[in-house]
């Protein structure tokens, strides 16, 4: 009779032993030192790669400038270029080119979800939509936003709306695609596993199917900005009047009107700088976040 008993206890112990190691390979590794002198050296190993290589192409281009390979009114002096950035950051107009133009951005890109992620979900769960309208949208994502400006134009006139629905077919397309990309992705199991349980469609949609598809549908959201925010510049550089107030494309428009080459480096700097501001301080920290919590990738 003892023999059974132990028998028991040491395939217990196994199953547990068995478990704990699952569980160990479901946590996110965390081997990071928390001292001040760890997270100094984090930062620097996190800092110093970029700084170094705008460092080297400033180098390169003051370089070039001084060789005078071309004439001044087509490569300017980055000094040149730099005080004009620095004109506006004494004057504050930097503000309000930033605010006309990422306040749009944000905005188009906000009506964009609100419209994108219904349709990337008809695409990816209804055979007859994504039959009907799938190429419909995947050959809008191949269209150059820039083509709608005129049409947008006559429809509208100089207005927001013009730029608005520029806006919107350049990213509803990409963030619909990305959704559905997602959604492709995820393994037929779950939503099965959810309907047996007693999940209704719409419950599996919104705690099955979006969860597992949120890596992906990730990806489509920094694909979308990224189309929101060039479908933006290409309308305001087209799309000008006082009426619309100076965005960053109005900005780079009055360089070219100009002929100041110096403005226009100037113009296509501070649009750079937005574009990765916006990547660096709200899609790298929510990618980050939404892979570590998935043990997809460490704790950064």
């Amino acid at each position: 009779m003892p023999q059974p008993d132990l028998e028991d206890r040491v395939e217990r112990a196994d199953t547990e032993s068995v478990g704990a190691g699952l569980d160990a390979l479901d946590t996110p590794l965390s081997d990071r030192a928390t001292g001040p002198a760890a997270v100094a050296k984090r930062i620097a190993a996190r800092a110093l790669p970029p700084i170094i290589a705008v460092a080297l192409m400033i180098g390169v281009w003051q370089a070039l400038w001084a060789a005078a390979f071309w004439p001044e009114f087509k490569l300017p002096a980055p000094s040149a270029v730099w005080a004009n950035i620095w004109e506006l950051v004494t004057t504050g107009d930097i503000v309000d080119l930033f605010w006309v133009s990422v306040h749009r951005a944000v905005i188009g890109f906000a009506i964009s979800l609100v419209i994108a992620v219904p349709l990337g979900l008809a695409i990816a769960n209804l055979k007859v939509v994504r039959r009907g309208i799938g190429p419909l949208v995947s050959g809008l994502q191949s269209l150059p936003s820039v083509a709608w400006v005129p049409a947008a134009i006559l429809w509208f006139g100089l207005n927001d709306r013009a730029i608005y629905w520029v806006v919107l077919l350049g990213a509803v397309p990409s963030i619909a695609n990305g959704l559905v990309s997602g959604l492709d992705q995820v393994p037929p199991i779950l939503p099965r596993v959810g309907k047996a349980l007693g999940a209704s469609r719409l419950g599996g949609i919104r705690y099955i199917l979006l969860p597992a598809a949120l890596p992906g549908f990730l990806g489509g959201l920094k694909q979308g900005w990224a189309f929101s925010w060039r479908s933006l510049m290409a309308a305001e550089l087209i799309a000008t009047s006082p009426d619309l107030g100076e965005g960053l494309g109005q900005y780079l428009h009055n360089g070219m009107s100009l002929s100041d080459i110096s403005l226009v480096f100037a113009g296509i700097i501070l649009i750079f700088v937005v574009g990765v501001g916006i990547e660096l301080l709200v899609f790298r920290p929510l990618e980050n976040s939404v892979l570590r919590s998935r043990g997809l990738t460490r704790s950064a």
